[in-house]
């Protein structure tokens, strides 16, 4: 099958079917923050301005990778960055990979004319990285993208379900060092689902990568997804024993935080609103990713999306002048995140 119509069909199930992740939550269900009654703050000077890979944010805010290669992805795409260019969000795109196999599609990729501010993220699967892709193939991404650095996936458990998956995922890390030593631009690397925990952010971070993104368990499950794909048989009966597998996002954050306490930190993965993203920096993410919850507004029109966007931010900032945080240094600095009482 080709790519362009795997990626069809993913956008067509991610929209219709239920994929998300069984695991209970992503984790931020176990926080809660403490009200400050008298905050000292003045909600309209509270400011979330940020920057990541060299431009100014208005909000530590990412709408994460999500498709491209498709006609349909072309809008959904053009939509979001129109709405991230708006509200000073950066901006991932899907997998590249479509237009570096067929060069007609490299459209459905490029929205630098719609967001000629906003940081743009390139992204291609690493295991790519084994079945000949290598410096070449990913400048060439980060070219066609006009992007400002290029993000690896690692997708092992959703290419074991995909019919056409690629699962030789031996030596990646040794790869991917030598990419990051050679590249001109930032790579960072980040999961699709199931999370990075805490040893494996360290390796890369060791290994040269800009930044990580844990994209833990609580969102979509790419195995669900993939088995709406599979026709009858091994994998697609297999799928739902994996609807569970993961690790949930605010568990990877507090990990990798404290094993690579100088890598930039994305934390993704079942992000529903703005108190979820002040959660995960309270917990020390930099930036907070959203996925699949933007991808319907996405689809509709760039008025929708920039209005969900928009929300989260006052999400975000209701919840920084609840606990008296006037900027980010603030929240990343509170002592008013607290874990649940009795959960372990």
């Amino acid at each position: 099958m080709s790519t362009e119509r795997r990626k069809t069909e993913h956008i067509r199930i991610c929209l219709e079917e239920d994929v998300g992740s069984k695991t209970g939550g992503n984790g931020f269900e176990r926080y809660r923050f403490r009200h400050l009654a008298l905050p000292e703050t003045d909600f309209a000077e509270i400011d979330t301005s940020t920057s990541w890979l060299g431009r100014r944010m208005r909000a530590p805010l990412l709408i994460s990778s999500m498709t491209g290669g498709t006609e349909e992805a072309l809008a959904i795409n053009r939509h979001l960055a129109e709405a991230a260019e708006r509200r000073g969000w950066a901006m991932g795109l899907g997998s590249v990979r479509a237009a570096l196999e067929r060069p007609e599609l490299a459209n459905t990729f490029r929205v630098r004319d719609v967001a000629p501010t906003v940081p743009i993220v390139a992204n291609i699967g690493a295991v790519q990285l084994n079945y000949g892709y290598g410096a070449a193939e990913c400048r060439r991404a980060v070219e066609l993208a006009e992007a400002d650095a290029l993000v690896l996936h690692v997708n092992g458990m959703q290419e074991l379900f995909q019919p056409e998956g690629n699962t030789n995922f031996k030596g990646l890390l040794g790869q991917i060092e030598t990419l990051c030593r050679s590249a001109s631009i930032p790579i960072g690397v980040k999961e699709v689902g199931w999370g990075i925990d805490g040893e494996t952010a360290r390796r890369l971070a060791d290994a040269g990568v800009s930044f990580v993104d844990v994209a833990g368990a609580g969102g979509t499950s790419w195995s669900q997804v993939e088995k709406y794909r599979a026709a009858a048989g091994v994998r697609r009966a297999a799928a739902d024993a994996f609807a569970d597998w993961g690790i949930p996002t605010a568990e990877c954050v507090v990990e990798a935080r404290a094993a690579a306490p100088r890598v930039t930190l994305v934390a993704s993965g079942g992000l529903a609103n703005g108190v979820d993203a002040a959660k995960a920096i309270a917990l020390g993410a930099d930036v907070a990713g959203f996925g699949r919850s933007l991808l319907g507004a996405g689809v509709r029109s760039a008025e929708e999306a920039a209005q969900t966007l928009e929300r989260i931010e006052f999400e975000l900032r209701a919840a920084m002048f609840g606990i008296g945080a006037a900027d980010l240094d603030g929240l990343r600095g509170t002592r008013r995140l607290v874990r649940v009482a009795g959960d372990a």
